[in-house]
């Protein structure tokens, strides 16, 4: 699937609307209901405390609980997300990183327990279970942000589960590489096939320098690996990306690993179309952004993808509701099921021109993966900074064209004049908003779990889970067995990081090179922070945080860049931090104004966690800007607490944002 054996109509790719909230029993009420839509795949979002291995009592997890998907803090959580839907028959994707193989190793607790409960065969269903984990820790390091080990131990841990699950559960995808989130940082077309490559490259090697396959079943391995990519409105060279992607992937496989079987060496890929992408300004035009998006994975039949996950058109805004993902599933049915496209050939073979771009990307490509493997590979290309000093770069010059006019977005930065939207009129509900009841819920309820379990018997898997950590040991077996102890998420991570250290990864914001929307306007800003700093007697400073768990940096390394551009010193120490350490930074860096960014919903609770700790601090004086996706409602509260100016989306010319924020200083300063 989606390759028939006979000329009949291809049959769809799988269908997803990634998903996740608030707890484990409202999620799977979320994907029943989706289910019956004739959903024929399952997305799990998980929130960002399990994302990287907290539970929800734990500091870092404040206003983050069930924001952007759902807590599964332990097996309990995981039995009611899957209440009611036989796991042998499902084919799940679980977004999941740092702690995949904890999360991997609750799903196949669960699947054995519902096989004791309906008189199963356990190998049988193991056989059966058919998913994907992405697993891809190194975009994790270069774009997202929810690692948690340092790179080596990492790819310990990516090494075990596919090593495991190629014996165990043979129709699972134990990684899915993902240049979704490189596109999003900024990848150009090039980038993101030489970095997801030599991802793979970096897994392979990995597993098969660790003698737990066998070489004649190295084939079996290869043909378990997934990617999971963007696809952007660039749609034919997306399209073209695809098809290169595919003819590298082959390449690859067949020249490096010496695997014959073509089969085995076939691009196994799907899709999330790009939701940083979609706009805040004139939301509507996102569902045609998001069907041209589409298209560029399913036209090509040589290169289509085998499962899509659609966004919905107000992400931009907030947290879907169920009617908006309802909207994103139709566009699929839509486009599968009505029109002709799957009931012919690959469309583009002998056309010249695409022939054309797909060689110019391949060559591209090539280069690039042999820069890195030169380096000494992905995971040294990580440490050293080179790969997220690129990618900021990339970014920082595709802003610079946005904000030159040269890339037009339409309603943002060309026709940009609207109509009243129906679809956010007065007293509609435009968005999804969580409970803030959950955290509280969620907090209560893992102290109950704890009280209930047996504690020595959760010391005793703890202690073996140690252990074997400190071996060579497969760490899958141990791990399940914890899952069975009743070890929480956070405990299974904390035993982890006591072997293996944490890791802070390179911000890349020292190597970029940028300017702004003109040199003009960059000189003229520029002055006014020499101006002021000179009135001052100090350079101005500028602490760029991002507060909680919330790991998309790619804003808060742009204004950092920007910042810098303009002539302010900035304290920018990454992702993950909570709001005390913030404030320590601002007073101990004595800053002129400190920068926040959140992007996972998390803003209302903490935002004001650092104005308070600021005043606390005899630091209120310095003021607090917030940038992030914030629903009106929320800015006014936002302003109310102190924040002195809140940028959205739509707020793009960011040498704007640091004129306002210079202003803003100046009055604080008494400057006038």
């Amino acid at each position: 699937m989606p390759y028939p054996t006979d000329r009949e109509r291809d049959r769809p790719w799988v269908i997803r609307t990634y998903a996740g909230h608030s707890s484990a029993a409202k999620t799977n009420e979320l994907y029943r209901r989706n289910l019956a839509k004739g959903q024929t795949g399952l997305s799990v979002a998980f929130d960002l405390p399990t994302q990287t291995g907290y539970d929800p009592d734990d500091e870092l997890a404040k206003g983050e609980v069930g924001k952007v998907g759902v807590p599964v803090s332990h097996i309990g959580d995981m039995r009611a997300l899957f209440d009611g839907i036989p796991m042998a028959e499902a084919n799940t994707s679980m977004t999941i990183n740092a702690p995949a193989m904890w999360l991997l190793a609750l799903y196949v607790a669960v699947a054995e327990e519902q096989a004791e409960e309906s008189g199963l065969d356990y190998s049988e269903v193991r056989a059966k279970l058919a998913g994907t984990t992405q697993n891809d820790i190194v975009k994790e390091y270069l774009s997202r942000g929810t690692y948690v080990f340092p790179p080596a131990p990492s790819l310990r841990l990516i090494t075990d589960m596919v090593a495991w699950s190629v014996t165990e559960i043979p129709k699972w995808n134990p990684i899915n590489i993902c240049s979704y989130h490189l596109q999003e940082a900024g990848a150009s077309p090039t980038q993101e096939l030489s970095y997801a490559l030599c991802t793979a490259i970096a897994v392979l090697d990995s597993v098969r320098d660790s003698g737990q396959v066998p070489p004649e079943k190295f084939g079996d391995v290869v043909a378990r690996i997934s990617f999971f990519v963007n696809a952007g409105l660039r749609f034919v060279e997306e399209m073209c990306k695809m098809r290169a992607f595919a003819r590298l992937w082959d390449e690859i496989t067949r020249e490096r690993y010496g695997v014959e079987n073509p089969k085995q060496r076939r691009l196994r890929y799907g899709v999330q179309v790009n939701s940083l992408g979609l706009t805040e300004a004139q939301p509507e035009n996102n569902v045609q952004r998001i069907v041209l998006e589409m298209l560029a994975v399913t036209l090509s039949k040589d290169a289509r993808a085998r499962a899509v996950q659609l966004p919905a058109w107000n992400e931009a805004l907030g947290l879907p509701r169920p009617w908006d993902q309802q909207w994103a599933l139709r566009m699929q049915q839509v486009l599968a099921y009505e029109t002709d496209l799957l009931e012919y050939e690959d469309i583009f073979d002998g056309s010249h021109v695409v022939e054309a771009k797909v060689t110019e990307l391949v060559e591209g490509a090539r280069a690039e993966i042999d820069r890195v493997q030169e380096m000494g590979g992905a995971v040294a290309a990580v440490e050293s900074g080179y790969m997220k000093g690129e990618l900021v770069s990339s970014l920082a010059a595709e802003r610079r064209r946005l904000e030159s006019g040269e890339r037009v977005v339409v309603g943002v930065n060309k026709f940009e004049t609207t109509e009243p939207s129906p679809l956010q009129a007065e007293g509609a509900e435009a968005i999804f908003t969580v409970d803030p009841e959950t955290e509280r819920g969620a907090i209560e309820a893992i102290g109950a779990w704890r009280e209930a379990r047996d504690a020595g018997v959760v010391e005793e898997s703890l202690r073996a889970l140690r252990d074997a950590a400190k071996t060579e040991q497969n760490l899958m077996q141990v791990s399940i067995d914890c899952a069975k102890a009743g070890v929480t998420t956070g405990e299974w991570a904390g035993a982890l990081r006591e072997v293996f250290g944490e890791f802070r990864a390179p911000t890349g914001v020292s190597a970029a090179t940028a300017s702004g929307e003109s040199a003009t306007e960059i000189a003229e800003v520029r002055e006014r922070v020499r101006a002021t700093g000179d009135e001052l007697g100090q350079r101005l400073r500028m602490l760029v945080g991002k507060p909680g768990l919330d790991g998309h940096s790619n804003g808060a390394e742009q204004v950092a860049v920007r910042a810098r551009d303009v002539g302010f010193e900035v304290v920018y120490q990454g992702i993950r931090l909570t709001p005390s350490q913030i404030v320590a930074a601002a007073v101990q860096e004595g800053v002129h104004a400190v920068g926040l960014s959140v992007l996972s919903g998390s803003h209302l609770e903490v935002v004001p966690s650092v104005v308070r700790g600021l005043r606390d601090a005899g630091a209120g004086e310095i003021p607090v800007v917030v940038g992030g996706i914030i629903p009106p409602d929320d800015e006014k509260r936002l302003r109310e607490g102190g924040i002195a100016a809140v940028f959205t989306p739509k707020n793009y010319r960011m040498t704007e944002m640091m004129d306002e924020i210079v202003s803003l200083i100046r009055k604080a300063q008494g400057l006038g």
